[in-house]
């Protein structure tokens, strides 16, 4: 997932803080390169496409390129089948994860996430990026950790933005918020119905150009989330300015004041571009991971377990995932 993708970076911005001339590769699937680009941290990108996901063939062959890195040291911070099989091949002699069971014969080094959960997070970081930085500890870096990761803009990038709002007829003398409108499921996706009245919120207090991000299969509701809006709310939205790409998405968000909506990829990438947040969570998804650098004012977030504990009491997340569009409507 993209947030998993562009929060693991940090990884590799530590190592390259701790040792500047350590050669540094990322993998990810190569659908979320976007997230990757422009890192100075990352000297190459080895992308996992399709091909090796769903051929035995072209997977034998990306597994023997692998090898041929001769990689000193392989951190797998997925921890699934297809990191699994990629570390068994890659031949490095320290090899990093978290304890599973049935895996851990595969590593030199594995980390207990249960024992993190237990740790005071008292910066505010997040569980999701403590979970990340403690991969690094068998490495003894000697460094304080820097725990934000960060996305990287060109400068033709940068003009392509500014054009793009220029030709959309958008006042760039306004603020301009992002908004986050769906989730990336029905499941992780605030009622439409209570997001138009979000949005109405917004714009009764200020005058305002607001951008929706969503994916393309998901237009009609975008538009139903619009047509629900009152008319001033209406006015202030541009439908029709839009990243055709999650790279064009990227660079539209850079140019955007703040991010508003459904906790996902969006707001994590709004968070590594210093953008200001206001998040909501899905009753599913566990606030204290993924609720990254709150400090309550330039961060922050809500979700229905601030207001109505009870509804979790006794409760495991595959209850809470299979109820969750139930409770969203606990939501006032």
């Amino acid at each position: 997932m993209i947030g998993d993708v562009l929060l693991s970076t940090i990884l590799c911005n530590n190592i390259k803080k701790a040792w500047p001339d350590a050669c540094v590769h990322y993998m990810a699937y190569a659908s979320t390169k976007a997230v990757l680009t422009g890192n100075p941290h990352i000297d190459k990108i080895v992308e996992f496409t399709d091909a090796e996901r769903f051929n035995k063939k072209s997977l034998l062959k990306f597994f023997f390129k692998i090898r041929q890195e001769n990689y000193d040291i392989v951190i797998d911070a997925y921890s699934k089948l297809e990191s699994w099989s990629t570390v068994l091949f890659s031949g490095a002699k320290q090899r990093i994860s978290y304890k599973k069971i049935g895996r851990n014969s595969l590593y030199t080094d594995l980390i207990d996430r249960d024992e993190i959960a237990k740790q005071t997070d008292e910066h505010h970081w997040g569980k999701a990026v403590l979970h990340r930085l403690a991969l690094l500890d068998p490495l003894n870096l000697g460094i304080a950790y820097d725990p934000k990761p960060r996305l990287y803009i060109a400068e033709d990038e940068k003009k392509f933005a500014e054009e793009l709002l220029k030709k959309s007829a958008i006042d760039t003398g306004l603020k301009t918020i992002m908004i986050s409108v769906l989730g990336s499921s029905d499941n992780k996706s605030y009622p439409n119905a209570y997001m138009s009245k979000v949005l109405d919120l917004i714009a009764a207090g200020h005058r305002v150009n607001m951008l929706f991000n969503y994916h393309p299969e998901q237009h009609e509701q975008a538009v139903e989330i619009y047509e629900n809006c009152k008319p001033r709310t209406r006015e202030m939205i541009h439908l029709d300015v839009f990243g055709k790409s999650l790279r064009e998405f990227i660079v539209l968000l850079s140019r955007c004041d703040m991010i508003v909506g459904n906790e996902g990829g969006a707001v994590n990438l709004a968070k590594a571009l210093d953008k200001p947040s206001f998040v909501i969570f899905s009753p599913w998804i566990k606030k204290e991971a993924w609720a990254t650098f709150e400090d309550g004012k330039f961060h922050q977030s809500v979700h229905l377990n601030d207001y109505k504990p009870e509804l979790f009491e006794a409760k495991s997340e595959k209850e809470l995932k299979s109820n969750s569009l139930k409770l969203y409507q606990y939501f006032k």
